[in-house]
């Protein structure tokens, strides 16, 4: 077997180089120009055909093996988030407002070395190797759908026809040496509401004379929380999160309109489903009660992102191998969190591990999407290796 992990290991100054300046320079979804500039660079530098702009800034690149076969796909996302760094590292963020706070910087880096790790090694393997380097994972930022939606309509599982997906997270929820290679639900389906009542505002000395938007959205948010608790079978896992209440702008002035937001989070279809049924009854209902106009907005972020049992099982089976000495979790780990990586396993079997990389004694262990996130960089070649060494076994 080919040693992926000494290989990974040598190449951590390059790995690490990168993820620094990607981490320094970070940019929001669908305006990723600075990272989609230097990936295609990279890969250009490797030979690979590439295409750029794919889904916006998406990234593309093929790596045919030593003869015809399947392909898999590669997945890296490239964004970063709306929040000011406050970790004080010497390669913190230079763009204020702008962090990287959930690994992808890692993750980019991670996709650049794999490519170089399976470059020596094409003659190996049988097929081609479709590396998708994807933005806005996070979130839509403006447009109608994220990253992973948008290279989907532009064709990124055609031309090969994509048979396989592999795609990772660094994991800060776990400590450097654990891994979870699971088959089945690994993260949450997550649907994103709006709901916006209008009543009639007026004077707040005089009540009876309007329609208070504001206590319709406390009655409707408080009828939601039933949800969960009454509504969805206990053994089951769901999240019912209205997040942001908006509304009024004076103590004295009963507001015209007022506005809530919120998650809604499931692994099975059914539950979502009736989820979904049950809010709009309850939001329809009790603000007509209330008096109040009602317009829902609910969109789908993600399904739940489900493995492909077979081949997690492969994929396990390759950690073994590589990564005899970390800690492998093959089960019973499951996360709310969500992923649009999830669009592209419901079109083709895919496997989405995890690898650990937080480190409490380094202070490196908060967790994502916090303003001082950071992750321990000795993971990176262990993720490396594993895509690299995944990848090569399937198409082996």
């Amino acid at each position: 077997m080919t040693d992926y992990l000494s290989e990974a290991k040598a190449l951590f100054p390059y790995t690490q180089a990168m993820r620094r300046d990607l981490h320094a320079h970070p940019e929001l979804g669908f305006r990723e120009f600075r990272t989609a500039g230097i990936v295609a660079k990279e890969l250009e530098g490797l030979g690979l055909e590439v295409t750029k702009g794919v889904g916006k800034t998406g990234v593309v690149a093929l790596m045919d093996g030593a003869r015809p076969g399947p392909t898999i796909l590669l997945r890296f996302d490239m964004d970063a988030l709306p929040i000011q760094e406050e970790t004080g590292a010497a390669y913190a963020s230079e763009s204020p407002g702008v962090m990287h706070a959930c690994g992808h910087d890692g993750h980019t880096a991670i996709g650049l070395t794999a490519a170089r790790l399976l470059l020596n090694h094409r003659a190996e393997f049988t097929g081609t190797l479709k590396f998708c380097f994807q933005p806005s994972e996070e979130s839509f930022n403006g447009e109608e759908c994220g990253g992973n939606q948008m290279m989907i309509r532009e064709g990124i599982l055609d031309n090969p026809h994509v048979d396989q997906t592999l795609a990772l997270h660094l994991w800060n929820e776990k400590p450097l040496g654990w891994l979870c290679v699971a088959g089945g639900p690994v993260m949450a389906s997550s649907d994103l509401f709006t709901v916006r009542l209008t009543g009639r505002g007026g004077h707040g000395a005089s009540p009876h004379l309007t329609i208070d938007p504001v206590v319709a959205a406390a009655q409707i948010i408080g009828a939601l929380q039933t949800i969960t608790s009454r509504n969805v079978d206990p053994l089951a896992t769901a999240v019912v999160s209205v997040t942001t209440i908006h509304a009024g702008t004076g103590f004295n002035v009963i507001p015209q309109d007022a506005e809530f937001t919120g998650t809604i989070r499931a692994f099975e279809p059914k539950v979502g489903s009736q989820i979904l049924e049950r809010f709009n009854e309850i939001v329809t209902t009790v603000g007509d009660a209330m008096g109040c106009q009602v317009e829902v907005d609910v969109r789908r972020f993600a399904p739940a992102t489900i493995n492909d049992a077979g081949m997690a099982a492969k994929v396990q089976d390759t950690a073994r191998a590589l990564l005899p000495d970390m800690e492998l979790q093959t089960t019973g780990y499951l996360t709310m969190g969500a992923e649009d990586m999830a669009f592209m396993q419901e079109r083709a079997p895919g496997c989405y591990f995890f690898v650990g990389s937080n480190n409490k004694e380094q202070h490196l262990d908060y967790g994502h999407h916090h303003p001082k996130f950071d992750f321990d960089e000795e993971a990176l070649p262990h993720a490396a290796a594993l895509m690299a060494a995944a990848a090569a076994d399937l198409l082996r």
